[in-house]
């Protein structure tokens, strides 16, 4: 009877309750907000949507005093994204939040995973990490895991490959500056570098300069049309909450701590990397071509900035 704890009870905070809910991964979620009352509203409507699940889930709202004896932490605070808005303009209010977070969660027993989606997902998870002075394994950030459900998506579209046989990944940055190591990825267990060239009518069509523009873009776009970005990551955060629930020790590009990993140590980016119970179990080093370091290299160099910028206010 795992107990999931989710700070913060806006769009992305209770749509994640609900696919967590859903899936039927745990017995007990608790929504912690500072509007007490927007807290135990949302609980009450996830509540009500449990009648009709699988299996019975305690959904409530609660207080930090919940966390004591949590399995999971997911930190989802902070102020939606608007149109024409990167997520690294969120960095000074999310990082404001977060310094009372910080000081809340020191004050709790909590020793579980903990999962952060607020943006700039990299900061956040960074910063939290370091103020709290937490274990580097057991937190993580949902990283590029979107951004990847994103390129796999593209990659469908314009192949009409599956996406559950497309094997793809986005690193570097939750953000505008993701790359994308495109001699890592596999339509149906074969290169796509490889398939471009012998079939060009059909696989040409996924050229890298596509692939990143689509994946960077296609958030602003749900951003400008319905106001936020909720169901994907609601759904990442499930199957993350799943891997280390069920220590399935599945691989997700994850915003993880590095330690020498891709020549960077110190700071949190996206990665693939192995999730299970513990935590981060292992990342996984992909051999990138000169070009796919350099893009890595200048997707950690933003995300350093930003790490500069939240340590300066």
């Amino acid at each position: 009877m795992s107990k999931i704890v989710i700070l913060g009870a806006g769009h992305v905070g209770s749509l994640c309750a609900l696919q967590l809910a859903a899936s039927g991964i745990c017995g007990e979620i608790v929504l912690i907000d500072i509007d007490e009352k927007k807290a135990d509203s949302q609980a009450k409507d996830v509540a009500d949507a449990t009648a009709f699940m699988r299996r019975p889930v305690n959904v409530h709202a609660g207080t930090y005093q919940d966390c004591d004896d949590a399995d999971i932490l997911v930190i989802s605070v902070g102020v939606s994204r608007k149109p024409g808005q990167t997520r690294l303009d969120m960095l000074g209010d999310t990082i404001d939040i977060m310094k009372d977070v910080v000081g809340k969660l020191k004050q709790t027993k909590f020793h579980g995973i903990i999962i952060s989606i607020s943006n700039p997902c990299d900061i956040v998870v960074n910063y939290t990490r370091k103020h709290l002075g937490y274990p580097a394994q057991k937190i993580f950030g949902t990283g590029t895991s979107l951004d990847t459900a994103r390129l796999r998506r593209t990659l469908h579209e314009l192949t009409g490959v599956d996406m559950r046989s497309i094997q793809c990944f986005a690193m570097g940055e939750h953000g505008d500056s993701s790359m994308v190591p495109l001699s890592h990825v596999t339509l149906m267990g074969k290169p796509l570098t490889q398939l471009m060239e012998e079939h060009p009518e059909t696989y040409g069509k996924a050229r890298l300069e596509i692939l990143e523009e689509r994946t960077h873009q296609i958030g602003m776009e749900i951003v400008i049309g319905k106001g936020s970005t909720e169901f994907g990551i609601g759904a990442a955060v499930a199957e993350l909450c799943q891997s280390v629930l069920y220590d399935e020790r599945r691989v997700f590009p994850v915003s993880a701590y590095l330690s020498g990993e891709y020549g960077k140590r110190d700071f949190h980016a996206g990665v693939p990397a192995i999730i299970g119970k513990n935590g981060v179990e292992e990342i996984l080093t992909l051999q990138l071509t000169e070009s796919e370091q350099a893009a890595f290299d200048a997707s950690c160099d933003v995300i350093q900035k930003h790490n500069e910028l939240a340590e300066a206010r």
